[in-house]
């Protein structure tokens, strides 16, 4: 049996921890309903939501908004979300994404394709998709003509105010905010899906940070490139390949490669102890938050540095950061030798541990 357990900042109760306070020490999440926690096979978060993907359904904790009606009692616990099509027939859905005040999930047709893109809640620079006139959406509301007739969406991530969605064919296409050219190369907002031209390779994966976007070529082969803006010189600093990787992850001002071998390569942003510390043991999972990052060790170990202010990082900081050097997180009241760390997920000064339990 797989519980999760959350800490960092909690505001508005999208730790799901039952109360509103920041903890620094991880607790057991709360839900409203029952979860089968095994099945979740994505974490996302936004301004002051998060989501989690499990079994085809989407749950969220904290508040996307103040002006959603698609579904009730949002707040301090993690509640299902009622989506359905226009004939009333609940679709499976296969991944999400949020943006600071909004939520976007890939829904399954009736053939059994991932070809449906939705979005609801508060998009003030085009990250809704639906084009210059729609800002607010109370109701989720499918983008329309996206993706291109045949095509699939195979990976989908968002930032703050700019969304990527990566094609069956190896396309990539953008919306949002992009004037700082994290979106292509006309410098403007982009209100509908629009195709990202002159990449010379395949796209498979794609991460968002605040003002930027790193693409992924075939893992094998190494391609990357980081569209947007330089600052931290994320893209002057990235290397020109990087075969072999395993996992990527990005946060507001820092890009994450986890490889093969289980080390983690990183540049950008470091003011904060962002970016990987020296001697940082082999690591199987990360998880890149805003400007804090977690790792699954190969020995199970949960270890976590950057900006923690809120908690985020475990209750021992230098100022609010842990720089150079990484704390291991222990889980309040995880005293049982066979229970084991099995993943990490990490959000806006937000942190997640899924801790396996044996079954009785």
């Amino acid at each position: 049996m797989t519980t999760i357990y959350a800490f960092g900042s909690n505001g508005s109760g999208q730790l799901a921890l039952g109360h509103k306070e920041d903890v620094s020490v991880p607790e057991k999440v709360h839900t409203q309903e029952r979860i089968l926690f095994d099945s979740v096979n994505q974490l996302k978060a936004g301004g002051n939501h998060t989501l989690l993907l499990a079994a085809n359904s989407i749950y969220c904790s904290g508040i996307v908004n103040h002006e959603l009606s698609e579904w009730s009692g949002i707040g301090d616990k993690f509640v299902q979300m009622k989506f359905s099509n226009d004939s009333g027939c609940t679709l499976p859905i296969v991944s999400c994404a949020a943006s600071w005040e909004a939520i976007l999930f890939v829904q399954q047709d009736k053939y059994g394709r991932s070809s449906m893109l939705y979005t609801v809640g508060t998009g003030n620079h085009g990250e809704l998709g639906h084009g210059p006139k729609v800002t607010k959406l109370t109701k989720a509301q499918l983008v329309e003509e996206f993706p291109p007739f045949g095509l699939e969406i195979k990976d989908l991530a968002a930032c703050v105010s700019h969304a990527v969605a990566v094609l069956s064919n190896g396309d990539v296409y953008g919306w949002g905010n992009g004037r700082k050219g994290q979106i292509g190369e006309t410098k403007q907002i982009v209100y509908r899906p629009r195709k990202i031209t002159g990449l010379g390779f395949k796209i498979v994966r794609a991460v968002c940070g605040r003002e930027f976007t790193c693409l992924f070529g075939d893992p094998e082969v190494g391609h990357l490139v980081v569209l947007g803006s330089d600052k931290w010189n994320l893209i002057t600093a990235a290397p020109k390949i990087i075969p072999g990787w395993k996992d990527i992850g990005a946060g507001w001002g820092s890009i994450h490669v986890l490889m093969n071998n289980g080390n983690l390569v990183s540049w950008g942003r470091n003011d904060h102890g962002q970016l990987a510390p020296t001697g940082l043991p082999k690591i199987s999972q990360i998880a890149v938050g805003s400007e804090h990052t977690l790792g699954l060790t190969v020995d199970g170990n949960v270890l976590a540095w950057g900006w923690g202010e809120h908690g985020n990082c475990g209750p021992v900081t230098s100022g609010g950061d842990v720089e150079r050097r990484w704390n291991i997180i222990t889980a309040s009241g995880l005293t049982e030798p066979s229970v084991r760390f099995t993943g990490v997920g990490a959000g806006c000064a937000t942190s997640w541990i899924f801790a396996k339990f044996p079954d009785t």
